[in-house]
């Protein structure tokens, strides 16, 4: 008999909760069979089992959370399963000593008549239908319910396509009908009116719990500098107008993304770390590229980015940013990141200071590029300026380097051929 326990899926997890059983007490199991939708502190992600033979018993039930390394459940060999199943369950540790024998009364007599039957092939464990993470959430935004839903994946499994097809019919086309959400306890009335309250997702309670860390022991220091983006405007613009169908033009924030590498390149301390009273220091430069996911913000890691060209980085950015939002993203792709970029341009922010993504040394809020008026040898005239803010560590990056690293990236920015290389 052999145990499944809760396996560490990133290098920050300590924990993770148990989202769906992908196969049920009896079901023969092969190694790389998805066993289990798990949710950790960066993604949900199915784990694949690593031992083949039969799920005998399932320790750890949906929406439970348990520490790495806890079993969640047992694989025997071939059949064993079923025959753990009719005896009863296995006394486990901590129980009864001995274990206690099967009850020699009869169940009850089944009637069919008056028993709810679940459709075979959307049902998992304990009657919840059988659905992604990423098909769940979404029914739940919307208020639907997944049990009313066929799923057209393996085994019946309900997938995004699904959800999003019964979203696009008129109400009734399906008989899929909208859930109504329980309301929780009512609260006294207060100046502030009703008091709702909503749980943090494991996702959201890291990124509270890191920035709070940042905040409180990395000591920030910020340095603000305003980019000539006017050449690197004009560049792209011939970038875009000689591009064929098809082709992947990369955004200013790609460029961003290309010219903080090279920087990073040329200055170590702002591609390491201060941990455990010493530097670290990183011979890969790995950009992370802060993305907006559903409430919460998600950081993805372009690798090696400095010696990746412009369209490599686009390429990359996107596919990233499209698993982010489809809730596919992997933990290695949320893991190993040396510095971040964080973008709020696109929003209308023209300048903001975000806070470190530790351990890193720094990270580089980006705001929006704006045409603005500027004097020009003696004249007036216009630019396309950009401002950008750096916050530094300063137990490993010092005022001078960091102004030096800064200088350095808006040195690339304001010369596009510079990036090309």
């Amino acid at each position: 008999m052999a145990e499944v326990v809760m396996p560490r899926l990133s290098d920050s997890m300590e924990e993770g909760t148990i989202l769906q059983w992908l196969k049920s007490v009896g079901d023969e199991i092969a190694i790389g069979d998805e066993l289990v939708e798990i949710e950790t502190d960066k993604a949900n992600m199915a784990y694949e089992s690593d031992v083949t033979g039969t799920l005998a018993e399932i320790l750890v039930q949906e929406g439970e959370t348990v520490a790495i390394g806890t079993p969640i459940a047992t694989v025997g060999d071939s059949g064993e399963g079923i025959e753990r199943s009719a005896a009863g369950p296995v006394a486990r540790e901590g129980g009864p000593a001995g274990g206690s024998k099967p009850s020699s009364t009869p169940p009850p007599p089944r009637h069919p008549q008056t028993e709810t039957v679940e459709a075979p092939d959307a049902a998992g464990e304990n009657g919840r239908p059988k659905a992604s993470p990423v098909a769940r959430r979404i029914a739940k935004e919307k208020g639907l319910d997944l049990g009313k839903l066929r799923g057209s994946g393996p085994g019946g499994r309900i997938v995004k396509a699904d959800v999003e097809k019964v979203e696009s019919q008129p109400m009734g086309a399906t008989g899929f009908e909208p859930v109504t959400k329980p309301t929780s306890s009512e609260s006294p009335e207060t100046a502030k009116g009703q008091v709702s309250y909503e749980e943090l997702s494991k996702l959201q309670s890291t990124i509270s719990r890191r920035m709070a860390e940042s905040k409180a022991t990395a000591p920030h220091f910020y340095l603000e500098a305003e980019v000539d983006m006017s050449r690197l405007v004009e560049a792209r613009a011939q970038i875009k107008a000689a591009a064929k169908e098809g082709d992947v033009v990369p955004s200013f924030n790609d460029m961003v993304v290309k010219a903080c590498a090279l920087a990073l390149r040329e200055h170590p301390r702002a591609n390491g770390a201060y941990r455990d009273g010493r530097f670290e220091l990183y011979s890969r430069v790995n950009v992370g590229v802060a993305v907006a996911a559903r409430d919460a913000l998600v950081v993805p890691t372009v690798f090696d980015a400095d010696q990746k060209n412009l369209r490599q980085i686009a390429t990359d950015s996107r596919a990233l940013a499209q698993r982010v939002r489809d809730g596919q993203i992997t933990p290695p792709e949320l893991s190993g990141a040396t510095f971040t970029v964080s973008n709020l341009g696109m929003f209308g922010i023209d300048s903001f200071a975000a806070v470190i993504n530790p351990p890193q040394a720094a990270i580089l809020a980006v705001g929006a590029i704006t045409e603005r008026p500027v004097v020009r040898d003696g004249g007036i005239g216009t630019a396309h300026l950009m401002r950008v803010n750096l916050a530094c560590d300063h137990r490993i990056l010092y005022g001078a380097p960091a102004a030096e690293f800064l200088a350095r990236i808006r040195a690339l920015l304001e010369e596009p051929l510079a990036l090309a290389l």
